[in-house]
């Protein structure tokens, strides 16, 4: 089967406190995040993942948006990482929890599971 593309084009991360959900990822995933505008002034406020457009992967943003909450959804975002028990281990120092401590995966990795401040289950997978 040839893919052409990487089918996840774009993901969000629905929170209720943004500056907290904000300071948690860039600590844990050590980045900065990037205002995204309101281009229709809707009221929404995201704040995006580095990404680079011309290279493979998905990126996505943290979204603040009325009717929409954190917590109890069924989406799992992994984040890659060179050693995912580096970024779990900023994990607790930020506000969150770890639900499953870097495991192996096989031929596949590594990966752990955590909760951000807001509630929401995430990953991190590397190889190594």
């Amino acid at each position: 089967m040839h893919v052409a593309m990487n089918p996840i084009a774009w993901f969000e991360i629905y929170v209720e406190n943004i500056e907290r959900a904000k300071q948690f990822y860039e600590t844990v995933l050590a980045t900065s995040l990037e205002k995204l505008n309101d281009s229709n002034d809707s009221g929404i406020e995201m704040w995006s993942f580095p990404s680079n457009m011309e290279s493979c992967g998905a990126t996505g943003a943290l979204v603040k948006m009325e009717g929409f909450s954190s917590g109890g959804n069924s989406t799992l975002v992994y984040f890659a990482c060179g050693d995912c028990a580096v970024e779990e281990s900023r994990v607790e120092k930020v506000g969150g929890r770890i639900h499953q401590s870097k495991t192996s995966i096989g031929e596949y990795g590594f990966i752990s599971l955590a909760i951000d401040s807001e509630g929401n289950m995430f990953g991190l997978h590397s190889q190594r």
